[in-house]
């Protein structure tokens, strides 16, 4: 089971791409020799998923019932864009110009690593993300979410 987590500020080069960093690579383990795919994530960023846990994601996608006019439209926005990547020599990834246009993505990226996936933002936004939150903001959503989760 993969499990990643960590949050890494990257240039992108000329063509899009960005080299992986070490500690991210090795997280990744078996799964950097596999294809990643990487596709729309909410809020104006990419997600980035190894092989394995794609796989399941879109058995879930797939598993949706297409005459319900909401799961098409899911579907639909889920997939679009959605493109498999390989890892280069150098730990480099190519981000397609589409998605990178969709994430208003430019020259520095962040790589938000946690669970079983990577978002990729484009430093601006990330920023941008976080400078909404405030810490009693988190204080409630904390208590909201994860104050459930330990009841017993």
């Amino acid at each position: 089971m993969i499990q990643l987590q960590g949050e890494y500020d990257c240039k992108v080069d000329a063509k899009g791409r960005f080299r992986l960093p070490t500690q991210l690579v090795r997280q990744l383990g078996e799964a950097k020799e596999q294809s990643l795919h990487i596709n729309r994530g909410m809020e104006k960023c990419l997600t980035l998923y190894p092989n394995e846990v794609w796989q399941k994601v879109i058995a879930q996608v797939n598993s949706l019932n297409l005459y319900n006019s909401q799961n098409r439209k899911f579907a639909r926005y889920f997939y679009r864009g959605a493109t498999e990547l390989t890892i280069d020599r150098s730990d480099r990834l190519l981000i397609p110009k589409g998605l990178a246009a969709y994430a208003e993505i430019e020259n520095e990226v962040v790589l938000f690593a946690f669970h079983n996936r990577i978002e990729i933002w484009s430093k601006s936004n990330y920023e941008a993300m976080l400078d909404e939150q405030d810490d009693d903001e988190f204080i409630n959503l904390a208590d909201s979410v994860m104050g459930k989760a330990f009841d017993n």
